[in-house]
């Protein structure tokens, strides 16, 4: 039971509007917190889909943003984006990969997931998706998934 993003929620600080912005002291967790929260403490809304994006890659890819491989201009996001399309077995979670049935829909759906993440975590937060169309989105993947499945069933 141990916390590892507890940025999540910082838009709290906020209130409804989804543009509205603050300056901020409020500490954040290394890896998860977007980089105008990181350089100049900007808090908005978006920052918290860039650390839903950050956590996207994580629980397919099996590695922190944290984790030592990511040095100096290298980072979970970098990895991941230039590994995309033709590595994508390199980068997620070998156990997700398995030759199996409906590999081909597994592969697809992972793809659609990493590219959703990506688009999360863009630099700018006005480049960023917003949660809506995320969720939307996560629902589309899922549906084709189930879809592919069935289909080679």
């Amino acid at each position: 039971m141990v916390a590892h993003v507890s940025d999540f929620g910082i838009s709290k600080l906020l209130g409804e509007g989804d543009g509205s912005m603050t300056q901020t002291m409020t500490m954040a967790t290394i890896g998860y917190m977007a980089p105008e929260y990181g350089s100049n403490g900007i808090v908005s809304i978006k920052c918290d889909v860039y650390s839903y994006g950050v956590l996207l890659m994580e629980a397919f890819t099996k590695k922190k943003p944290t984790n030592e491989m990511f040095t100096g201009k290298t980072n979970l996001r970098n990895w991941v984006s230039e590994s995309l399309p033709d590595r994508l077995t390199e980068v997620v979670d070998t156990n997700l990969v398995r030759e199996e049935q409906n590999f081909s829909a597994k592969l697809d759906c992972l793809l659609s997931i990493m590219y959703l993440a990506l688009d999360c975590c863009m630099e700018s937060p006005e480049q960023r998706i917003c949660m809506t169309d995320a969720a939307a989105k996560l629902k589309k993947i899922r549906e084709k998934f189930l879809d592919d499945g069935a289909a080679t069933n």
